[in-house]
């Protein structure tokens, strides 16, 4: 059996890196931590988008 290798054909092209994002320095989530969509300077409980969403649903839930 003839073993030939293609380099073109096995070559993996190195993945790019990933895009920084340039936007203003996000407040953290005041219970997980993690960066908000929001500023830092956005006054009051900033929350994630995933912290936001469980307290609307413990919030509709606690009647």
């Amino acid at each position: 059996m003839d073993e030939r290798t293609d380099d073109a054909y096995c070559g993996t092209p190195a993945p790019d890196p990933a895009p920084v994002d340039a936007g203003p320095p996000y407040a953290e989530c005041v219970l997980c931590r993690k960066p908000t969509e929001y500023p830092e300077s956005t006054k009051g409980a900033t929350l994630c988008p995933v912290c936001a969403w469980q307290e609307a649903g413990r919030t509709a839930c606690s009647g």
